[in-house]
């Protein structure tokens, strides 16, 4: 075993010596010491007092050992089959190479004496160390062994010992399913929560399972880009437990593998409690699984969303109106919620009587009163909003108008003096319109009842930490859209958002206010177009104008917005 070569000088002094600490830090961190059994470094680190990269540049000189970033170093192969993921991570180190007969292995923390010790016996092997920062660690775990590897691990120990037949039992006899495997339904069990809290840390909206024939494919959709999530191969064999687990967890038929399924989850991820929507589909190769994951919505104001300044007067009119009726449209997971929120919140403060129903409750708000829909037992959108109108409201909020009933006493509530609002499934604000007319609504009642339209879609914005000029901005840029003058920006991919250049999403809008004139256009039964040239003519921006905007200042890339041209 190579002996480490240490400088002879103390590690507290020599932070003091390089100003890293100060003599109070140390003597405290000392005196910790003699409780904790942990080294001085980790304790000084642990309260804070200094940084771990601080620490570690000290114990290179130290000690005489080099730095490794795990996630830029080649790493060999032969050193990652030598230790187990578990090993990995319940010790906090990370393989890197082969040598002197040895393992080359980084570490945060070498001077735990016990772990030379016990990396030996259990590795049956040299142990040589290089000095890496924890979260550089855990990274690389992640990156090369793949979420749920440790749990993986033994799930496959575990089959294999299940399926080899043990010395004088039958083949018959070993066939015969181990129903009471509580350990291994506890290690599925860990393996589905550490899908679903990865998921969660890297920001995910859902989860994708997705059978094939030679593999399994787990990915997140992560600022609605889907993104293949790092898991090991091996996880093809337990596709058929992680849905089992999943179907109970949802409250399903786990005897069920023919038919569609959808359920609902609700778990607690450390300080969040998380709504989880499930829905199975039936496939070729198995059960399909899509898991959406709707974090508690945080109630924003109007000015938090990304509306312009323009877009925030026109808005502010329709919702200082008595009555009428106030849409929203886009597709699934494009924050319309989040603005009605937004919209209810400003109304609120004006202590107006507010009534919701909504599929499902998001986010609980103080002084209004909110319906959960239960379509099972005759509890729909439409029978809830007419039992809303006999508790005195002055603002309903109907969470979607996705039939012609709804549309019908929405719209007569809107007539009776009540400001309605609801989302829509449309392409653009004007297409609302047409919508609720080919539902059924007279055009009549369409134009003296709505107010305005909002038309909302989530483009991403550039990460902060690699923002950089643009300098190939897409030629192919649709009529109407001018980049004239405009300096653009990109991200060029870093740590913090994946390599993606993007981090989080920001709304673009197109705001239609429906004025005398546009009433007129509806009641003459305008077709969409037309309609919508009518409105452009009024002053609505569309949605790439909104998206372009947001590109001069910088918040997103051409590409992202000219989807929408």
């Amino acid at each position: 075993m190579e002996v480490m070569k240490r400088k002879n000088y103390f590690l507290g002094e020599e932070l003091i010596r390089r100003g890293g600490a100060t003599l109070e830090q140390v003597d405290r961190a000392l005196s910790l010491q003699t409780e904790t059994k942990e080294s001085l470094g980790s304790i000084m680190v642990r309260l804070g007092f200094i940084s771990e990269h601080a620490l570690l540049e000290v114990l290179s000189d130290q000690l005489n050992l080099s730095y490794i970033d795990p996630m830029t170093a080649p790493i060999e192969k032969e050193a990652l089959n030598r230790v187990p993921a578990k090993v990995a991570q319940h010790y906090h180190i990370f393989p890197i190479k082969v040598q002197n007969q040895g393992l080359l292995v980084v570490s945060n923390d070498p001077l735990r004496h016990e772990l030379l010790e016990e990396l030996r016996a259990i590795l049956s092997t040299d142990i040589q160390f290089a000095l890496a920062e924890r979260r550089k660690i855990d990274q690389a775990i992640q990156r090369y062994y793949g979420t749920g590897a440790s749990v993986l691990e033994d799930l496959v120990r575990d089959d294999l010992r299940k399926t080899k037949p043990k010395a004088g039992v039958s083949e018959l006899q070993s066939d015969v399913e181990d129903v009471g495997g509580s350990q291994a339904e506890g290690t599925v069990r860990n393996l589905v929560n550490q899908l679903l809290f990865d998921g969660q840390k890297k920001r995910a909206s859902d989860i994708h399972i997705e059978p094939f024939a030679d593999h399994l494919s787990i990915r997140y959709r992560i600022d609605g880009a889907l993104v293949d999530a790092n898991v090991p191969e091996t996880i093809q064999k337990f596709h058929a437990n992680i849905i089992s687990r999943i179907k109970i967890m949802a409250n399903l038929d786990v005897s069920e593998k023919r038919l569609p399924q959808d359920g609902r989850i609700k778990i607690k991820m450390e300080k969040d409690e998380l709504d989880l929507r499930v829905s199975i589909l039936p496939t070729t190769f198995g059960e399909s699984i899509v898991i959406r994951i709707l974090t508690p919505a945080r109630l924003v104001g109007l000015d938090q969303i990304g509306f312009s300044s323009q877009h925030l007067i026109e808005i502010r009119k329709v919702l200082q109106k008595n009555a009428g009726i106030f849409l929203l449209t886009g597709p699934t997971g494009s924050g319309k919620t989040t603005t009605l929120y937004a919209c209810l919140k400003e109304l609120n403060e004006a202590g107006k009587k507010i009534i919701t129903i909504e599929d499902p409750i998001e986010y609980q708000i103080s002084g209004v009163v909110q319906m959960q829909i239960h379509p099972k037992i005759g509890l729909t959108f439409a029978s809830g909003l007419r039992h809303m109108l006999r508790h005195d409201p002055d603002v309903l909020m109907v969470g979607e108008t996705r039939d012609l009933e709804t549309a019908e006493i929405s719209i007569r509530s809107a007539l009776t003096g009540h400001l309605v609002f609801s989302t829509l499934h449309t392409n653009d604000a004007p297409g609302a319109v047409a919508r609720l007319m080919d539902m059924g609504i007279e055009a009549y009642l369409v134009a003296s009842s709505l107010e305005g339209v909002i038309a909302q879609r989530l483009v991403r914005q550039i990460c902060k930490n690699c923002k950089q000029i643009d300098d190939k901005v897409p030629t192919a840029i649709p009529s109407g859209i001018s980049l004239s003058g405009i300096t653009c920006y990109r991200g060029r991919g870093c740590e913090q958002c994946g390599g993606t250049g993007y981090y989080g999403r920001i709304a673009i809008h197109e705001v239609l206010v429906i004025d005398d004139y546009l009433r007129d256009c509806i009641s003459r039964n305008m077709t969409l177009v037309q309609f919508r040239d009518e409105a452009v003519k009024r002053g609505m921006k569309r949605l790439a104008q909104d998206g372009i905007e947001k590109v001069k200042q910088g918040i997103t890339t051409v590409s992202e917005v000219i989807q929408y041209a």
